[in-house]
């Protein structure tokens, strides 16, 4: 007879959620925030909470690694104080609201996305396709909560990126979608020489203004899908391609394609399937995600290869990054 499997995985699966939910609570509720400035005892700490539960909260936030507790006065750890305050440099707050206002609910709904092949926006909030975006730019709060999270994601992979390919023998890159600008910021100080812009709606670029004055980046309102392309020899695509679906990308690659220069480049950043789609597991959660909440979906490098030869690139390299983004350089000979 087979020895009874561990069951360690399945039950880690099972409540693997709880944890998470653990943390959306705490960040949505201000707990990392109050507690900014130093250690503070439950009862500075409560608001309008029940103290009973919240001091259940908070005791969970300890087994979690998130907060401490010396007696009866709670601390921030350095990942919380650094990740998990509102008004940190680096706060991920935006996407853990987003995650927790929004992706959670679509998440339940993985069934149906499953079985009809389709984004959960109309069943969940009544929206239909493109709410992504329009969800989150309904207002300023939730435009700058929403570019805040984007931006905290994207300082953990810009500098592995920019640095997986000797990008020096361009002179001007144009980050496409750019949003707060965090890969042109990682390009100019990785390549002094380098000019680099933001390209992105109006809206966007205005946001943009608060984490881009006093640098070289150059600020360019537009749409890539609708309006010309500024001129450059280097585009670059964070998180942008796994948004649409094939036809969409097939056309701004090839649009990509005819704005470059001989030489010229594109510079993808996205987290990458292996080629046997076996793995990994955060590219395939991503994937998930990108159902549910998106037209997009995840790609392996041989099928980013596929869609750009097609677009017309000659050149084509993928490199792993050891970080939450993989990138790939595309080369138009």
């Amino acid at each position: 007879m087979s020895p009874t499997p561990d069951p360690s995985l399945v039950l880690d699966l099972i409540e693997a959620f709880r944890r998470s939910k653990t943390m959306f609570a705490a960040v949505s509720l201000g707990i990392f925030d109050r507690l900014g400035g130093g250690p503070l005892a439950l009862h500075d700490v409560r608001q309008d909470e029940d103290p009973d539960t919240l001091e259940r909260l908070l005791d969970a936030c300890v087994s979690l690694g998130l907060l401490t507790k010396d007696d009866d006065r709670y601390t921030n750890t350095a990942v919380s104080q650094t990740y998990l305050r509102r008004e940190s440099p680096q706060t991920l707050t935006g996407y853990i609201l987003y995650s927790n206002d929004v992706l959670w609910d679509l998440w339940a709904h993985l069934e149906d996305a499953v079985r009809e092949g389709s984004h959960r926006w109309k069943q969940v909030f009544g929206l239909e396709g493109g709410a992504l975006f329009s969800h989150f730019y309904r207002t300023e709060e939730n435009k700058r909560d929403f570019l805040l999270g984007m931006n905290g994601v994207g300082l953990l992979s810009s500098p592995a990126v920019v640095a997986a390919f000797d990008l020096s023998r361009f002179r001007r890159m144009v980050d496409l979608g750019g949003a707060t600008g965090h890969l042109p910021l990682e390009a100019a100080k990785r390549y002094p020489e380098m000019e680099v812009a933001i390209f992105d709606l109006p809206d966007v670029v205005k946001f943009a203004r608060e984490f881009t004055t006093g640098t070289r980046v150059e600020l360019i309102a537009g749409d890539f899908f609708s309006d010309p392309l500024p001129p450059a020899d280097l585009y670059s695509l964070g998180q942008i391609l796994h948004d649409w679906q094939e036809e969409k990308i097939r056309a701004l690659l090839a649009k990509v394609y005819e704005a470059l220069p001989a030489g010229g480049g594109l510079l993808i950043a996205e987290k990458l399937l292996d080629d046997d789609l076996a793995g990994p597991v955060a590219a395939h959660m991503q994937s998930l995600s990108m159902l549910i909440c998106t037209e997009g979906r995840e790609r392996s490098f041989a099928q980013y290869a596929d869609l750009l030869q097609d677009a017309g690139f000659a050149e084509v390299e993928g490199k792993r990054t050891g970080v939450r983004l993989d990138a790939v350089l595309a080369i138009r000979t």
